[in-house]
C-alpha cells in the first residue's frame, strides 16, 4: 500500500508541478496540452485558474498521503475514504471524457492534443483512479 501511495503521491506532485511551471509562463509541452478546434486552442486557461490547477492536484498528493497513513491528518478515516473514491470517480470521468474534446469518448481525433490525450492523458486519469480506488479500499474504515 505504501509503494502505491507513493507513485500516486509522486504522479500527482509532478502534475502539480507541471502546471506551477505553466502559471508562470514555463512553456514545457504546452501546445499539446490544449484542446483544439479547427486547429485554434479551444480556450487559454489563465494563471489563476493554471494556479488553481496546481493547488488541487498538490491537494490530491496531500489526499493520497493521508489516506495511506503517511500524512498526520485529523480527518477522520471515513472521510479520507470518501474523498478518496470522489477523487476515483472524478479521474475516471476525465478518462471517459466530454464526447467532444477529451477522453477516450472525444470525436476531435485528428489533432496534437487528441493524438496525446489517446496514448497518453486518458490512460494516466485511468491509472490514476483505478490507483486511488484501490488504495480506498485498502485503506483503514
Amino acid at each position: 500500500m505504501t509503494t502505491l501511495a507513493g507513485i500516486l503521491c509522486t504522479a500527482f506532485a509532478l502534475l502539480s508541478l507541471l502546471h506551477v511551471h505553466w502559471a508562470f509562463g514555463g512553456r514545457v509541452a504546452w501546445t499539446a496540452v490544449i484542446p483544439e478546434v479547427g486547429g485554434r486552442p479551444a480556450f487559454m486557461p489563465g494563471t489563476g485558474v493554471t494556479l488553481l490547477v496546481a493547488a488541487a492536484l498538490a491537494t490530491c498528493a496531500g489526499l493520497v498521503a493521508a489516506a495511506a497513513d503517511l500524512l498526520a491528518t485529523p480527518v477522520p478515516p471515513v472521510v479520507l475514504r470518501v474523498a478518496m473514491y470522489a477523487l476515483a470517480l472524478v479521474l475516471l470521468l476525465r478518462a471517459i471524457g466530454d464526447f467532444r474534446l477529451v477522453g477516450f469518448t472525444k470525436r476531435v481525433r485528428a489533432t496534437r492534443f487528441a493524438r496525446l490525450d489517446t496514448l497518453l492523458y486518458s490512460p494516466l486519469c485511468l491509472a490514476l483512479a483505478a490507483g486511488v480506488a484501490v488504495l480506498a479500499l485498502l485503506s483503514r474504515p
